[in-house]
Parts: structure tokens; C-alpha cells; sequence
């Protein structure tokens, strides 16, 4: 049966949500119950070699395990590689189902994103030595004296926007135009975002962080660690921590930065507009067969 009986013709599905939330299993069932293909938004997921702590789904999905970790990693190539998917899915008669919990990946996939130029050759590592040596304010005082608007709309605290403010400052573009979902859809969208209570997200975490290890996450890590791997994919959330810890202290400092990051996560959903709250925390079906519901009634969000 073609996508259209189902679904409104040239409809793309993005789920969203926290770490935990059940994103990947909500998407799955969607693909169970009409002619779908997922398609990852995931910044991490696309990493080859740690499957276990990257979380990555064991359903085919398009955009999983596609580079090395020594990859490095941009907006920009994965931008072309999403939309080349999400168009070659469409163009087969299919629903794309766009998941992941990459605020700007789910962006870049969905939108014409207008991407900033990319740094000049070591100006993040130059611009973090300063931001470390002179400390947060010095460095903002800085930002403050090179883009005023960007240094209003970032706290001297926050090293990684400042640092990215100063880059972007030094060739003449500004963080203070880098708005989330400035831009239009490319294609009629829906955006579900799947909302869990604090307490029951916590402990899905927990949960999840158990099995992880349970599943071999030490020895993958091990492996990893004795490869070369990319400044992007060091940033993949545990790697240090299961690397560098005894197992329990690993498994709690796993825990708290997940829980930090999914708090990070919620607060992103927040700030989207357009986006459609479903309740999360109920059997995977059961949501999908509300967001289905939901989209066959014509309740989607056009190009705007």
C-alpha cells in the first residue's frame, strides 16, 4: 500500500525527545504500521564503532554508523546526506521518519539550514586556550568588544558559545543570528515531541546506563579509545568517563551527564515552535498510533 493511502502524500514525520524518552521505539512502530524509513538525526549515531554507547537502533536506518570515528564530523555534510535521504525516501513513495535527539541534526535535516562558515584552521583551539587562560569574563569582554549583539545574547559562562561567538566574530559572521527553526521546512513537516515525566525519564536512564554495561559498553570504549577518533566524536556523551573510571564511578557519571543533557534536550523542545507534545510514557504503540492518527487528520505543519 503506497505512503499516500496512509499518511498525506509528501508528509515527513520528525520525532524528537530527551535521551530515554523512547524515540527509536516510537519510530519503529510508525514504520510497523505504514510504508516508512527512518532516518537518524543523531550527531553521535553516525559514528561507526560504538554502537552500544552511541544507542544505535538495530532497525536499518538510514544515516547510522556512516562514518569513522576519526571522522570530523559538520553540520554541513550531514545536511546533504539528509536531505539526499529524506528526498530519495519520498521519491520511492515512502513516509520518512526523521528521529533523533540532535536539536540542530533534526534542524539541518528538515530545513534549508543556513550554515555560518566554518572556522579558520585551529581558531577553536586558539579561542579555548584564550577562554581557559584569561577565564569567562575576560573572554566575553572580548566577544563583547568584537559583536555586542552576540555577547548580549551569551552568558560569560558558557564556554562553548562563547568560544563558537568568537570564531564566528573573527570572520565576519555572528552567533546573535543563529536562531532555532528561523528557517523554513523544506517539505510539509509534522514535528511530534515526546514528552516524559522528570521521574520517569530518570529512571529510564538509569536504566538504560545499566544495560549499557551490561551489554559490553567498557570493552567497546576500550576499543575505541585505542583507534584514532575526531574532536567531534570525543564529544560522544561517556566515552571519557567509561574510558577513564572504575565501573561504578563510570555508570554514576554516566547517569548524571545523561540526565544533564536530557534536561538540555527538554529545554530545546520547549523554544520549537510548531512542535506537537505527546505523552511518552505508555507502551511505544500506543503513541505511535496517536501521532498516525494525528497525521492522517491533516494536522501537519506546512513549508512556512
Amino acid at each position: 500500500m503506497p505512503a499516500s493511502a496512509s499518511l498525506p502524500d509528501q508528509l515527513i514525520l520528525g520525532i524528537f525527545g530527551p535521551t530515554a524518552s523512547g524515540k527509536s521505539s516510537v519510530a519503529e512502530a510508525i514504520a510497523d504500521r505504514i510504508p516508512a524509513e527512518l532516518v537518524s538525526a543523531d550527531s553521535m549515531q553516525v559514528y561507526r564503532g560504538l554502537p552500544i554507547l552511541a544507542n544505535q537502533p538495530a532497525r536499518p536506518t538510514r544515516l547510522v554508523a556512516i562514518w569513522p570515528l576519526e571522522y570530523e564530523a559538520s553540520v554541513g555534510d550531514y545536511q546533504r546526506l539528509a536531505h539526499d535521504a529524506v528526498d530519495d525516501v519520498l521519491a520511492a513513495g515512502r513516509t520518512p521518519v526523521v528521529v533523533g535527539g540532535t536539536g540542530l541534526y533534526l534542524r539541518a535535516a528538515l530545513t534549508d539550514l543556513r550554515l555560518p562558515p566554518p572556522p579558520a584552521p585551529e581558531a577553536r583551539r586558539r579561542w579555548e586556550e584564550f577562554y581557559d587562560a584569561h577565564g569567562g569574563l575576560h573572554a566575553h569582554g572580548r566577544l563583547q568588544a568584537l559583536d555586542p549583539s552576540a555577547a548580549a545574547a551569551v552568558h560569560p559562562n558558557d564556554r562553548r558559545r562563547v568560544v563558537r561567538a568568537l570564531e564566528l566574530a573573527e570572520l565576519g559572521s555572528s552567533l546573535a543570528g543563529d536562531r532555532l527553526w528561523e528557517e523554513e521546512y523544506r517539505r510539509p513537516t509534522l514535528l511530534f515531541g515526546l514528552a516524559v515525566e522528570p521521574a520517569e525519564l530518570e529512571r529510564r536512564i538509569e536504566e538504560r546506563t545499566f544495560a549499557m554495561f551490561d551489554a559490553g559498553v567498557e570493552e567497546e570504549v576500550r576499543a575505541a579509545l585505542e583507534r584514532p577518533i575526531s574532536t567531534t566524536a570525543r564529544h560522544m556523551l561517556g566515552l571519557d568517563e567509561i574510558g577513564s573510571l572504575p565501573r561504578a564511578e563510570a555508570i554514576e557519571a554516566v547517569i548524571v551527564r545523561t540526565r544533564r543533557y536530557a534536561a538540555y534536550q527538554r529545554k530545546w523542545l520547549r523554544r520549537t515552535p510548531g512542535v506537537v507534545s505527546v505523552r511518552a510514557d505508555r507502551p511505544a504503540a500506543e503513541v505511535a498510533d496517536e501521532i498516525l492518527k494525528m497525521a492522517r487528520a491533516g494536522q501537519r505543519v506546512p513549508p512556512r
